[in-house]
C-alpha cells in the first residue's frame, strides 16, 4: 500500500528538482522553445481526436440514413 503513494503526484521539492534539472540541462533560452513544441504537439493531438470523433459521429449517421433507405426499398418491393 505504501508503494501506491510513493507513487503519486510529486510534491513542491521534487517539482523544483525538476525545473533545476530542466534549466541546467537544456538552458533558460530552450525552455520557451520546448514548450511551444509541446504546445504544438497537444494542438496536434487535440486536432486529430476531434477529426477522429467528426468521423466517427459521420460514420454513424450515413449508416443510420443507409439502413432507412435499405428498410423503405424493402417496404416497396
Amino acid at each position: 500500500m505504501n508503494t501506491v503513494l510513493a507513487i503519486g503526484m510529486p510534491g513542491g521539492w521534487e517539482i523544483l528538482v525538476i525545473a533545476l534539472f530542466v534549466i541546467i540541462f537544456f538552458g533558460a533560452k530552450k525552455i520557451p522553445e520546448i514548450a511551444r513544441g509541446m504546445g504544438r504537439g497537444i494542438r496536434e493531438f487535440k486536432d486529430a481526436t476531434k477529426e477522429i470523433k467528426n468521423e466517427i459521429e459521420e460514420g454513424g449517421k450515413t449508416s443510420t440514413a443507409t439502413a432507412s433507405k435499405v428498410k423503405e426499398e424493402q417496404h416497396k418491393d
